[in-house]
């Protein structure tokens, strides 16, 4: 079927449909510069011809509809086998004349324009040389940039371990990017790290390792998988490696163009709390990553005082179009529902995130027929068309709530990182398509009975930033009164930061007795855990902290609690988001039924008890205080 063009006449004043109070003038001072808490949606640039008249006509469609910003991301159709490609030489004059015509288009009708720093990913393509090209222990990565606008040309993959390589990527690839990045301020956008991970090394960090333990790995490569001791050791200095190169050096890079860093931090190997602490905007991801793994960059934003927390939303929610998963995503595809779409925002909305980005938008010209076969489409032929200013509006609205205050958490739970990083390989039974490692920290999930404390994520640079004021630990932009570790290895540096707290009044739960990894050892450690575990303030469970939950309850659905004025907001998924899992049945959202929880909401000294009931597929938010508990309209009867 031949669709019609984007009407050149739609009416752009859509701020008469949104929400006044989240349509704020640019400080210049935070992400997203309009201020309001609109859905995003990822604009995919496929093939053209590219117009101005069509891209100015599909940006006032999607203001229409609810959208506050996009994100333009270049990708080469490959899966449309062959095809006629009509569109400018990457990075070229025209091709630069587009991009800004585009942002400054976007910023007329109130709108954000985001740019990917790159065409596909990760970071790489020709102005990469082979000076600053990944390596691996044994020479220059195989690894090539596929299904970018260079296409067929395969450039090389940056080196993510040198920031000195990074900056000259910086160099080469900026100044196209200067009329995008003109005007009001914008993010350069970095998708999730899908470097290969097996041997990936940079030819600096020999003698960092051999510094930082007293031996060389070199002579260790054949024993890597073997000895855990030695694994560890290398994993460290690689995580501690792109954390320092890449992550800080690329948010650092951003400001100096004048731009925010938006980040997808997983798929690196690294601690991705500091990770995505060290980025503006940290981005999730949701379905290929479960809804529960947004509670790491949620956290990740509460320790590093970052206000928005957002998600790449929608992708593969029925299947990835390839493999076992082929025929359920074939015949799912352009059929997604509604009421799907919200119980799967609900479930990220429940684990911390607050703003959407829809997964996603293909440029769309007359007859072009563009689609990106990895996302819920969202245009003319979509099958939620009718429902989409209204769900739209609907997800403004519980982001603008869930950005209300601070994050309101009564209990740091310590993240396994050594746990995964000594974990090795996925097995077949739990891969999802990219997965690969349990470092990616795609299973990890909170230890059972923590739940009602509204727990959030932590780890050892945040425990040695902390201190402990009446009790309470401080780290970072959040407070919380207590700390559980629950884990089968514990850095030596980590007991350190551990031993410290708890000694200085920190009430702590230790679980079980965790073992130290590297390959030489600190022989304090055994001495240290014994006297920690001998502290007056550490237990061996969780009903042992002189803590109580935020909220208890039988049965507990996901929820996020924001404090403000004394008050608490409190956003509760419906109970069977807890059984979203990778790929989401069609009509999943039509087998949530009516149910109900007793629990008691406890704020300050107060407690009360509430029943929650939760209609059909819907969520609950609450505000909690002294006077007592109410229920927060959230609009949007959409259950399609």
């Amino acid at each position: 079927m031949t669709l019609p063009p984007y009407p050149l006449d739609v009416d752009s004043d859509f701020r008469e449909r949104a929400d006044p109070a989240q349509s704020t003038a640019d400080g210049g001072g935070a992400w997203p510069p309009s201020g309001d808490a609109r859905p995003w949606t990822r604009w995919w640039w496929l093939n053209g011809p590219f117009r101005d008249e069509h891209i100015e006509a599909q940006l006032r469609w999607l203001a229409s509809q609810g959208f506050g910003g996009v994100e333009i991301a270049w990708l080469h159709p490959g899966w449309e086998g062959d095809i006629w490609i009509d569109r400018p030489k990457w990075l070229g004059e025209e091709w630069s004349r587009l991009v800004a015509f585009a942002k400054s288009t976007a910023v007329s009708l109130g709108l954000g324009c985001d740019l990917t720093f790159g065409s596909a990913w990760p970071f790489g393509g020709s102005c990469v040389t082979p000076e600053d090209a990944a390596q691996t222990f044994h020479g220059p990565s195989p690894q090539t940039i596929g299904g970018s606008w260079e296409e067929p040309l395969r450039g090389r993959v940056l080196d993510h371990l040198s920031s000195a390589a990074l900056g000259r990527y910086f160099e080469a690839m900026a100044p196209a990017f200067s009329g995008g990045l003109a005007g009001t301020r914008s993010a350069l956008f970095c998708d999730s790290l899908e470097v290969r991970k097996d041997g990936l090394w940079s030819p600096g960090l020999w003698a960092v390792f051999e510094s930082r333990y007293g031996y060389a790995l070199r002579p260790h490569l054949d024993e890597l998988r073997a000895d855990p001791g030695i694994l560890y050791d290398y994993k460290l200095v690689l995580g501690e490696a792109i954390l320092r190169e890449f992550y800080e050096a690329f948010t650092a890079r951003c400001h100096a163009v004048g731009a925010y860093s938006r980040v997808q931090c997983h798929g690196a190997p690294t601690d991705l709390l500091a990770a995505y602490a060290a980025v503006d905007v940290p981005e999730s991801e949701t379905l290929l990553f479960p809804p529960a793994f947004s509670r790491i960059p949620a956290s990740a934003a509460a320790l590093g005082g970052r206000l928005v927390v957002s998600c790449e939303t929608f992708t593969c929610i029925y299947g990835f179009p390839g493999g076992p998963d082929l025929r359920k995503a074939v015949l799912a595809r352009r059929q997604e529902r509604t009421a799907d779409l919200r119980l799967l925002a609900d479930a990220v909305f429940a684990n911390g995130v607050n703003q959407i980005v829809w997964h996603g938008t293909p440029y769309d010209p007359p007859d072009s027929g563009n689609s990106f076969y990895a996302s819920v489409h969202v245009g003319l032929d979509s099958p939620f068309l009718a429902d989409l200013p209204e769900f739209n509006a609907y997800l403004a609205r519980v982001s603008s709530l869930m950005r209300e205050g601070r994050t309101c958490s009564r209990l740091a739970v310590y993240l396994p990182n050594e746990d995964m990083m000594l974990a090795g390989d996925l097995p077949e039974s739990q891969r999802v398509p990219g997965a690969t490692d349990f470092w990616e920290m795609r299973t990890v999930r909170l230890p059972p009975g923590t739940e009602g404390y509204a727990p959030i994520w932590i780890s050892r640079p945040f425990l040695a930033k902390g201190e402990v004021v009446d009790g309470r630990l401080h780290t970072g932009a959040t407070s919380v009164p207590a700390l559980l570790i629950d884990v089968d290895w514990l850095d030596a540096a980590s007991l350190v930061e551990i031993h410290r707290l708890a000694r200085l009044g920190l009430p702590t739960a230790v679980l079980r007795r965790p073992r130290q990894p590297g390959y030489m050892p600190d022989s304090n450690y055994e001495a240290r855990l014994d006297e920690l575990l001998g502290f007056p303030t550490v237990v061996r469970s969780v009903a042992e902290l002189p803590v109580q939950p935020l909220v208890e309850g039988e049965d507990l659905p996901w929820f996020w609690a924001r404090e403000c004025s004394g008050e608490v907001f409190l956003f509760f998924a419906h109970p069977a988001a807890r059984a979203i899992s990778y790929p989401m049945p069609l009509g999943m959202a039509d087998e949530a039924l009516r149910e109900e929880r007793h629990v008691v909401i406890r704020v300050g000294e107060t407690s009360h008890d509430a029943t929650l009931v939760f209609e059909p597929g819907r969520s609950i938010a609450l505000r909690a205080g002294g006077a007592g508990v109410r229920e927060v309209a959230l609009s949007s009867p959409v259950t399609r």
